[in-house]
């Protein structure tokens, strides 16, 4: 047997406030996940998101404490555009979130952008650039 990655789990200070972050990037959480302790949403592939409250972690694990800071973990979302990073990134910085690195074309040949989570936890946007020459 061979163990196969499975779920990536991120611990969050408000899962409400998670939810709706992770939501306008269309990941799919049930109905009502605003009040349970865990919820999954499932990734393309066949991955999982996992959202854990701190609350929920330290009752199987009494002496865990969150992290300082954010950058503990960053996701980063394909697009199917340059346009849509400059849309996607603009929605979420519209609806309150930090945006912390404007879009940019990278020297990799990727528009790539930054927005912060509700914990401070890196938000990568990007889509290829149109091959020129």
């Amino acid at each position: 047997m061979t163990p196969r990655f499975d779920v990536i789990g991120v611990v969050v200070s408000d899962l409400a406030a998670s939810l709706a972050f992770y939501r306008r990037l269309g990941l799919g959480f049930p109905n009502g996940a605003e009040d349970q302790p865990h919820v999954e949403a499932a990734l393309p592939g066949g991955i999982r998101l996992a959202l854990d409250t701190e609350e929920t972690v330290r009752s199987f694990h009494p002496r865990w404490r969150p992290p300082h800071g954010g950058g503990r973990v960053s996701l980063a979302f394909r697009c199917d555009s340059p346009a849509e990073v400059d849309a996607v990134y603009a929605d979420l910085v519209g609806a309150g979130h930090h945006g912390e690195l404007k879009p940019w074309d990278a020297v990799w040949g990727m528009r790539y952008a930054v927005v912060l989570d509700p914990d401070g936890n890196g938000v990568d946007l990007f889509a290829p650039l149109p091959v020129t020459g």
